[in-house]
Order: structure tokens, then sequence, then C-alpha cells
């Protein structure tokens, strides 16, 4: 059997922190858009968060942290970092 290995981000509140985080860390290119596939790369190869991306977009985005466009290109932080 091949042992498995935790998944820090199962937690959508962790990812969603995450998610966040790298996004105040990336820069935004007008209006404070910040594209989507910015932080998905970044949350996936730095992460290993993968299948943690989906539900840690939508508790930031239920929880008024990111605002995402309909389009789903891109992402607007809606809050300071400071207080999450």
């Amino acid at each position: 059997m091949k042992p498995v290995e935790a998944r820090p981000y199962a937690d959508p509140e962790t990812a969603a922190r995450k998610l966040v985080e790298i996004a105040a860390a990336t820069p935004a290119v007008q209006d404070g858009r910040i594209y989507i596939e910015g932080i998905n790369s970044q949350f996936v190869a730095g992460s290993k968060g993968n299948p943690e991306f989906g539900a840690g977009i939508a508790f930031a985005k239920e929880r008024g942290w990111l605002e995402v466009h309909e389009s789903g290109t891109y992402v607007r932080l809606l809050q300071p970092t400071e207080t999450l």
C-alpha cells in the first residue's frame, strides 16, 4: 500500500487564507484586478493544493475576502489582509 500524504489545505478556510495571502502578494494589473491564473499557478506549484483551489476561492468569496469577476478571469481583494 502507498501511504497517503496529509493535504495541508483540505480545510476550505485554510485554503482561502492561503489564496488571499497569495493574492495580496501578487501585483494588481488594473483597478485592483489580480488575474486568477497567477494565483492558481502559485497555489498549485508552491502549496500542492490543486483540488482545494475551487473550495478556497468559494470560501473567500462567501466571506467577502475576494470578489470574483463573473467571467472568472480575475479577482479583487475586498478586505485588508491584516483583518483576516
